[in-house]
């Protein structure tokens, strides 16, 4: 899909993971509004591209690879930082069963890098006006938390919302607004065929929510329709 010649372009996103599902889905609406979109993967790059995005390679969980994205990165300056990054961890979800690696790898993919890319690009954000959007989930919410339903992915999740409000509460004298997302059960890989939001339903909801936001300096923890969440 190539952006409409006809929308003048005068915002700009970098979306982190990009490569497909909701990632490929947020660069391909980002795209069909106007924006211009450099979009990061770790391997396949074909559906970027043909989107007519800026394509550039990343993994989050290389802190060397983030520091040398800023760096390609130059002056550009930003509109919308989303960070779309996730993983399940293991089958079996149990505490007492994971093992160091597991826990280790969950947590810093899904947690901390996150937070680490949007700090490197951070100074590129545009003052004001700017968003820096990560991917959530409802199961991060802790008083939400009835079941124990996926308990090492969700308690991931609440660790990347404490640490989103800590980056939030760091901003200083900059003001940019800074969300974590919710996007619904929708169908991609860790979702599955049965959920039932199509990804180009929930990205719609969710670019609809940053560019309501933008400008507001209202920090959050909401889902694709703006409705706030407990955390």
């Amino acid at each position: 899909m190539r952006r409409d010649p006809t929308v003048p372009v005068d915002k700009t996103a970098l979306v982190v993971g990009a490569s497909r599902g909701l990632g490929l889905g947020l660069a391909a609406e980002l795209r069909r509004r106007g924006w211009d979109v450099v979009g990061t993967v770790r391997d396949d790059a074909g559906a970027v591209e043909a989107l007519g995005a800026r394509v550039e390679r990343l993994d989050i969980a290389d802190g060397e690879a983030v520091a040398a994205l800023r760096r390609r990165l130059g002056g550009v300056v930003f509109d919308l930082v989303f960070v779309n990054a996730g993983i399940q961890g293991p089958a079996h979800q149990d505490p007492a069963q994971a093992t160091a690696a597991e826990i280790g790898e969950l947590f810093l993919v899904n947690a901390v890098a996150p937070v680490r890319v949007a700090q490197a690009v951070f100074d590129l954000v545009r003052d004001g006006t700017g968003v820096v959007a990560f991917m959530s989930s409802d199961l991060g919410s802790v008083s939400g938390n009835t079941d124990g339903y996926l308990a090492l992915y969700r308690t991931s999740k609440a660790a990347l919302n404490s640490l989103v409000r800590s980056f939030a509460a760091g901003l200083g004298a900059r003001r940019v607004t800074v969300l974590a997302v919710h996007p619904g059960w929708v169908r991609t890989d860790m979702g599955g065929g049965h959920a039932p939001l199509a990804v180009e339903d929930s990205v719609r909801g969710i670019v609809d929510l940053t560019e309501r936001r933008a400008g507001t300096l209202r920090h959050g923890f909401v889902d694709h329709r703006g409705r706030e969440l407990a955390w």
